[in-house]
């Protein structure tokens, strides 16, 4: 496609993020053989992938006032045939392309390539308009824990499992900071229960007043309806029989997220 207006620096420096990315992104010999494919300079190629991809793009957008080569570029990049095993990398990439591409009007297609899309202004804009729902969680502050055990999920819009593994995030967090076993709603009676002494092996907060107490019995409450709503009905359930669409698994993995910052400041008792 021709986009003829030149990029401004945020753009080129993030598209080179993503693409040269330490962990996720293209390695140094692909980087430096596209580039010669493409006929683009490469005037460092000793510096990190990110700025020598960001390098290459400047220089050639300086001499051509053009971006329409780094898109050739990218094109080549996101061709699905080189993601056959890895289709969740492709999806990465393709989310975080998105956020940055937003800016100039432009986005990935599922088949890698850069097409016409929404124009975003802010950083807000830039979430929503990228219509992964890493993305959106990214944008809400979900709690890291959250996004650990499900990301992979999320990037194979595996709704399903996605939400299985999110629960599991606060079980296996219970059992960590507590040292407890079990699961589930046993599980949250061990530990945040009053129990016969009176006294939850973990507190979330001082239990000093009656609405303390309350506010204990609630969360205690709130993850044991987490287990019987979600976490034993997907983990039994076959996946054809139970779909999780995107709004309700945004609602959910909002809820834990915010499970998890109460756990933040949880106290051993």
């Amino acid at each position: 496609m021709e986009h003829e207006k030149p990029w401004n620096l945020s753009v080129l420096t993030g598209v080179a993020s993503v693409l040269g990315e330490t962990e996720h992104g293209l390695n140094g010999r692909q980087i430096g053989d596209l580039l010669a494919r493409l006929k683009m300079d490469d005037p460092t190629p000793q510096s990190s992938k990110r700025d020598r991809l960001a390098n290459a793009f400047i220089a050639w957008q300086n001499v051509h006032q053009s971006p329409n080569r780094i898109i050739t570029f990218i094109t080549h990049a996101m061709a699905p045939a080189g993601y056959r095993k890895k289709p969740d990398l492709f999806t990465r990439r393709q989310d975080e392309l998105d956020e940055v591409l937003t800016f100039v009007g432009l986005r990935i297609t599922n088949k890698g390539q850069v097409s016409t899309g929404a124009r975003s202004s802010t950083l807000d804009d830039a979430a929503r308009n990228a219509t992964s729902l890493l993305t959106e969680l990214r944008r809400r502050g979900t709690h890291q824990e959250v996004l650990r055990y499900c990301d992979i999920e999320l990037l194979k819009k595996n709704n399903f499992h996605a939400s299985m593994e999110a629960c599991k995030s606060v079980f296996d967090r219970l059992r960590s900071i507590s040292g407890a076993d079990g699961d589930g709603a046993r599980l949250v009676d061990n530990i945040l229960a009053f129990g016969k002494s009176g006294v939850p092996v973990l507190a979330i907060n001082t239990l000093r007043t009656q609405t303390d107490k309350d506010e204990q019995s609630g969360f205690a409450n709130l993850l044991k309806g987490i287990s019987g709503m979600y976490r034993n009905p997907v983990a039994h359930d076959p996946r054809i029989l139970r779909a999780v669409s995107d709004t309700e698994l945004l609602e959910l993995l909002t809820t834990l997220s915010m499970i998890h910052r109460r756990l933040d400041t949880v106290v051993i008792c």
